[in-house]
């Protein structure tokens, strides 16, 4: 079974940090690429952050960028998002999805498979 586990979520003061990981099982890893995405109540699902598995290209959404980063374990088939400077307005659940290829990123109908979310809160 195609599995993607994110976990790494929490309560957080403002200015604070956390690293979330997605754990890929299931389907050959090196073939996709993999993006995290977030939602807050009664908003749409957003693109933060995709990494591509053949040359390690980063990308971010513009409200991350300089404060988030995204890498990739493939011997675990894992990737991390490091999240610094937090803010209230990062709270969100958080899910990690994996797709053919970055090119789309931003889109959530491009992915392939989808992990359950982690919870996120920022504090002020």
């Amino acid at each position: 079974d195609v599995q993607l586990q994110a976990s790494g979520g929490g309560l957080v003061q403002a200015g604070g940090f956390l690293r979330l990981s997605c754990a890929a099982s299931g389907f050959t890893f090196d073939d996709y690429a993999i993006g995290w995405f977030r939602q807050a109540p009664g908003k749409e699902r957003e693109g933060v952050s995709c990494i591509s598995s053949s040359d390690d290209s980063t990308y971010y959404a513009d409200s991350v960028k300089g404060r988030f980063t995204i890498s990739s374990d493939n011997a675990k088939n894992t990737v991390y998002l490091q999240m610094n400077s937090l803010k209230p307005e990062d709270t969100a659940v958080y899910y990690c999805a994996a797709v053919s290829r970055c090119s789309w990123w931003r889109s959530p109908d491009e992915y392939d498979y989808w992990g359950q979310g982690t919870q996120v809160t920022v504090s002020s």
